[in-house]
């Protein structure tokens, strides 16, 4: 049986919570706590999280309750253009710059100022990008492409990755420098999977929103459609879980959101493909371990269990690394530990050159 939260609690959430953003979790809860004091400053933010967490709409928060909510947001996909066209949206370029440049243009830098940029998918940046990103942070100027005049701007720079900038500031791709002039401020947007408890509300906020869009009247969820939707990991996010009751609510029939309305990846009951092997070796391995002694070590009772829990934790750590494409604070997040004790027992099992 749940239990019902308190008034006090209840007064909690809605001194912090965030217009538009849904959840009611504790792992949200310190999200909207950490971006409501953050946005009073005037500190660059480092929005850290897996596709599909909803960076765009917290960045857009910080934004709003800030000082600066009366002037532009301008958001920029830094992984959606080429380095040389990158460059013209950020900073802008002269008449005659590159080939097809007939006319003067004014960057997003520059389109900001006074308000905020929110640079998405950072990551994607190319390190001589990162040279001109370090300048406009430190110094607050720039040169448009082609043009030898230094721009004074204003702009809050807030930047999202869905990488570990310092592995890939350790792999020569990420200036380090520039990551500790983004990352004044960090915070982590949990996966789905991290809030379940807030999947409920997300469900029927996005049965209101397709509801109204369609012309449809999906009022009422099947218990074991909410279920399959709890039980399931979400890979896509929020975004995932959006796109599948867009479907529903188009596909019903009737005024239910039910089972057969979600798709098999959901329904099935089955972990991911990765997960599942990942189970299926661990079981193979203990028991391998337990009927041949170690390779006929002799050993006590206790030594062989502590043999059993190293293996079985190595092939753990090693497997999540693996499916986390070795993004220490990913995987981190997904075991349960913190980013300093993985890299700990990443060195301790021999796994920290692991590509």
């Amino acid at each position: 049986m749940s239990i019902p939260p308190s008034t006090a609690d209840q007064d909690d959430f809605a001194e912090i919570a965030l217009p538009g953003v849904i959840g009611s979790g504790q792992a949200m809860r310190e999200v909207y706590r950490n971006t409501r004091q953050v946005a009073r400053s005037r500190a660059s933010v480092l929005l850290l999280g897996e596709t599909g967490t909803g960076k765009e709409v917290i960045a857009h928060a910080i934004h709003e309750f800030s000082s600066r909510n009366d002037r532009p947001f301008v958001r920029v996909n830094c992984g959606a253009l080429s380095e040389n066209l990158l460059e013209s949206e950020l900073f802008g370029h002269v008449r005659g710059a590159f080939t097809g440049a007939i006319d003067h243009r004014t960057g997003r830098f520059e389109a900001a100022h006074k308000g905020t940029i929110f640079l998405d998918e950072i990551n994607s940046t190319t390190l001589h990008l990162q040279v001109k990103l370090l300048r406009v942070l430190q110094e607050r100027e720039f040169e448009r492409v082609g043009d030898t005049k230094t721009v004074q701007v204003d702009t809050r720079v807030i930047a999202a990755s869905n990488r570990d900038l310092l592995e890939l500031a350790a792999e020569g791709t990420f200036r380090e420098d520039l990551y500790y002039r983004l990352n004044v401020v960090p915070i982590y947007l949990p996966p789905l999977r991290d809030r379940v408890e807030d999947i409920p509300q997300l469900v029927a906020h996005f049965l209101d929103l397709y509801n109204e869009q369609n012309d449809r009247y999906v009022a009422h969820i099947d218990p074991k459609a909410m279920e399959a939707m709890q039980q399931y990991s979400w890979p896509g996010n929020v975004r995932e879980l959006q796109n599948y009751v867009e479907r529903a609510v188009v596909m019903a029939l009737g005024d239910e959101l039910t089972l057969d309305l979600l798709p098999s990846v959901v329904t099935s009951g089955r972990q991911p493909r990765a997960l599942g092997r990942r189970a299926m070796d661990i079981e193979s391995l203990t028991e391998e371990l337990v009927h041949t002694g170690l390779n006929g070590v002799s050993d006590t009772e206790n030594d062989l269990h502590s043999r059993i829990v190293d293996r079985v934790e190595r092939e753990v750590i090693s497997q999540v690394m693996r499916t986390c494409d070795h993004v220490q604070i990913k995987a981190a997040a997904r075991l349960g530990i913190n980013r300093n004790t993985l890299h700990k027992k990443l060195k301790q099992y021999g796994l920290d050159g692991e590509g």
